[in-house]
């Protein structure tokens, strides 16, 4: 019998997300309208053996739950347990991508460097683009070495839309708003 990765929609105020769970971990949480459609589906779907099934999961839920508060201000870490799926570079660039904190930029020569490979920036973000999760492996925080908001796979008007938010909430943060 062929596996099934549980897929739900998920609204989001800077558009429409795909979430999606295989056992127990979520495994998905992409733009449905993004740069290269289809490309992290096929992937998911060839390592996991699996076809996707409309429906919903614990993981899911608390995954909507966790998405709102970030949306809403009040959450800056996610808790949900994460299935990577690629290659053992990617999983480690994505790894890597969970230490960026929250309101804070890193450029792709500066990921490069903290992984030990300096010289592999074009393969570090191309793992980053291939991020299944986005969001909550926060990819929109990497941006370009002369600070431009280059490449995202839900577009760069939804990158400035993650950045400015997380920005303005520290702000709030630090004028004794958030708890």
């Amino acid at each position: 019998m062929q596996q099934k990765i549980l897929v739900q929609r998920y609204q989001s105020p800077c558009g429409d997300i795909r979430i999606g769970s295989f056992k127990d971990q979520l495994c998905l949480c992409c733009w449905t309208e993004e740069k290269h459609p289809g490309r992290v589906l096929k992937r998911l779907q060839t390592y996991l053996h699996a076809d996707f099934k409309s429906a919903t999961s614990d993981v899911i839920r608390k995954t909507i739950i966790q998405l709102d508060e970030y949306f809403h201000g009040n959450r800056r870490y996610f808790d949900i347990p994460l299935l990577f799926v690629g290659t053992d570079f990617q999983q480690h660039v994505w790894q890597q991508l969970l230490d960026i904190p929250y309101g804070k930029v890193l450029s792709y020569k500066e990921l490069s460097e903290q992984l030990g490979n300096p010289k592999g920036v074009r393969a570090v973000a191309n793992a980053n683009g291939a991020n299944a999760i986005a969001i909550i492996v926060p990819c929109h925080r990497v941006i370009g070495s002369d600070h431009s908001l280059t490449g995202y796979a839900g577009g760069i008007e939804t990158k400035r839309f993650l950045l400015e938010l997380e920005q303005g909430n520290c702000e709030k943060s630090n004028e004794g708003i958030m708890v």
